[in-house]
């Protein structure tokens, strides 16, 4: 079979030299940079695919300016053949819908489409360092109309010239088969990517880079660039701690530090205080005529996620944001939630009672288990009927690939992983009109050191929610609405990707969000495995405690912990009154996922880790050391402060 392997890779600034310039863009000029790691195991997996098929034709291509031609030398160094930048200033300020939408005219140039005879697979990294939107494999598999597997560990050939791909999904993960041509993103947690060789970097320095701009590859400039992408950055604001200074533990030993860290505890110490904004500079609104860009376009849609048999926490934690929404909109505005499944008809009144207006239900048997190809095609055709002007979705493993795919059908991009949603203006002095309303996503990006509020110019306004930032809202029993059935048109081609095999169990979803107290391990607490880690939550539990444990995204990503128990900027934000971090070097995209917790206590060998900046309470010690001393003070009795729960 003469297939042709092709990876999609970024260059990124290194997180710590990444900076936000005033217009809402990165500023490059002075950062160094690498090709992003989750782009590196895909190419890896590339490479990996190349020993089932020897022939195999190696493409690499890239967008951005020409000193995006370092990464790709250094991709044909690893053993690649072809290199392809497209590059033009007419590109700038892309969103990631644009960005999507220029990388698939690139492929479709070279000869790349769904139509094509020879068989084809596409590589690319699950998200890239410095936006971490996970959006552009949706979207430059949907806009070439290929099937796709998102969040990928590994991927192989099967001998029917098949791609099975195993896949992280919440609680575990799914083994897929996917025909060629297809798309498949990479996590960092399949083979580690090698080293360039030295015949490699000589041939790499010989290589032809082929550069190419919009006009060489017929691509118009109408979706595309900073005026045609249909969300823009309106704003950037600084994010800072909001957390006073640390109160260390003193001792010679590990005893006499825990002694210490628990009578700091008894005193009260430091406490969480919200710092409220400061106050703006007044700035002028002219006196430009208001605009209601919407169309007609009227209602939030929100879609709930099934998994075990229940309406997944994040998709009930959306009808919080949808009823403020709602609520500031006004006009009756109703929230109607997408139900997909089979026989799923009694979640309806669980969606009702958590605040849904009306449930609009899919019931096939085709629809068991979510697959994002029927899934994103049927949500589209409701979007279509019904013309609703906000969509909103859970940020979890399918919710991050759904969105952006049905983001592409629509043509109205998306704002990823958002931490506050509202409704406001927005004064185009341009056009010297004022849009109301529009909604206001707010996310945090680049590493989290900034917040940024996007607006969406294209109905529906998608957004896509960080899991547990919003609380699940209060249930009323007996709660009534309209319950709607809906026959969507089902394309047979939409059912090629087979699910071989699905293992899911809770994996700690739940319990994250209930816990009082989460025992978090960092890299440096994976000497053993975080066994100590997951020792001190079990001796927790079994004093009566809420507690369980978690991990960060280094820890997820080397495979010692699922996925289900990432806390941080593109995992889970939690909020236990206890958070204690053991191993945990504070990486602010971790930061981000703990914030709100009540106490932080941290422990960590390096009195110079980040941590410690963020953290109440601390203990500088090896964690091997300190955790046992914790674990039997548990045993003996104490639950840093928290009331075991009566049974």
């Amino acid at each position: 079979m003469a297939l042709t392997i092709i990876s999609l890779i970024k260059q990124v600034p290194l997180p710590t030299e990444m900076r936000m310039g005033d217009d809402g863009l990165m500023d490059r000029t002075k950062a160094k940079s690498i090709i992003n790691i989750d782009c590196q195991f895909g190419l890896e997996a590339g490479l990996q695919l190349k020993k089932q098929y020897p022939d195999a034709r190696m493409i690499v291509c890239s967008m951005g300016p020409q000193s995006f031609e370092t990464a790709l030398r250094t991709a044909i160094s690893m053993g690649y053949d072809e290199a392809y930048l497209l590059s033009d200033r007419k590109l700038g300020g892309s969103d990631t819908y644009a960005t999507g939408l220029a990388l698939a005219t690139l492929l479709q140039y070279l000869g790349f489409s769904k139509e094509s005879e020879e068989p084809f697979i596409i590589f690319a990294g699950r998200q890239t360092s410095d936006g971490d939107t996970a959006h552009v494999p949706s979207q430059v598999a949907e806009s070439l109309g290929i099937p796709q597997a998102t969040f990928v560990e590994s991927a192989k050939a099967d001998d029917k010239g098949n791609v099975v791909a195993r896949r992280i999904i919440e609680g575990g993960y799914q083994m897929l088969q996917l025909p060629m041509p297809c798309l498949v993103s990479l996590t960092p947690t399949g083979v580690p990517p090698r080293k360039p060789s030295l015949i490699g970097a000589i041939k790499a320095r010989h290589s032809q880079i082929t550069v190419l701009g919009v006009d060489d590859i017929h691509l118009g400039t109408e979706k595309i660039g900073l005026s045609g992408s249909p969300t823009i950055v309106a704003n950037v604001m600084n994010l800072v701690s909001e957390r006073p200074p640390i109160v260390l533990s003193e001792g010679q030993n590990e005893t006499e530090q825990v002694d210490s860290l628990i009578a700091n505890l008894k005193k009260g110490g430091n406490v969480l205080v919200k710092k409220e904004e400061k106050e703006k500079k007044a700035v002028e609104t002219p006196d430009f005529p208001i605009v209601d860009t919407r169309n007609g376009a009227k209602g939030i849609l929100t879609w709930a996620e099934v998994t075990n048999g229940k309406i997944a926490r994040p998709s009930l934690e959306l009808l919080t944001p949808a009823r403020k929404l709602a609520d500031e909109l006004g006009n009756d505005t109703k929230i109607s939630t997408v139900l997909i499944g089979k026989n799923i008809k009694p979640l309806a009144q669980t969606l009702f009672e958590y605040g849904s207006d009306e449930v609009i239900l899919v019931d096939n048997d085709r629809l068991e288990e979510y697959l994002v190809l029927p899934f994103s095609d049927i949500i589209t055709q409701i979007i279509r009927e019904r013309n609703p002007e906000i969509a909103l979705f859970a940020a979890t493993t399918a919710g991050r690939e759904l969105a952006p795919r049905i983001g592409m059908k629509t043509g109205s991009g998306v704002t990823a992983d958002c931490t506050g949603l509202e409704i406001g203006d927005y004064v185009n002095r341009k056009a010297k009109i004022i849009n109301r309303p529009i909604l206001h996503s707010r996310r945090p990006t680049y590493g989290e050191s900034k917040l940024a509020t996007i607006l969406g110019f294209v109905y529906p306004q998608i957004s896509t929610a960080r899991a547990g930032t919003f609380p699940v809202p209060p249930k009323t029993e007996g709660r009534k609405g309209i319950l709607s059935s809906y026959v969507p048109h089902l394309d047979e081609g939409d059912f090629k990707v087979k699910i071989l095999e699905t293992v899911r169990g809770e994996g700690g979803l739940q319990s994250l969000f209930d816990a009082d107290i989460i025992v978090s391990g960092g890299r440096g607490a994976t000497d053993d495995r975080l066994a100590l880690v997951k020792e001190l939550a079990e001796a927790l539990k079994e004093k009566g405690v809420k507690a369980e444990w978690a991990a960060s995204r280094v820890v997820v990503d080397e495979g010692i912990a699922e996925y289900a128990r990432q806390v941080g900027q593109t995992g889970k934000t939690v909020r236990p009154k206890i958070y204690i971090a053991i191993g945990v070097s504070g990486a602010i995209q971790h930061i981000a996922g703990i914030k709100e917790s009540g106490k932080i206590i941290a422990i960590d060998h390096n009195p110079k880790a980040s941590i410690f900046h963020h953290a109440d309470f601390g203990i500088v010690g090896e964690y091997q050391d300190v955790v046992p001393e914790l674990i039997e003070r548990v045993k003996n009795g104490y639950t840093f402060g928290i009331e075991p729960v009566k049974n």
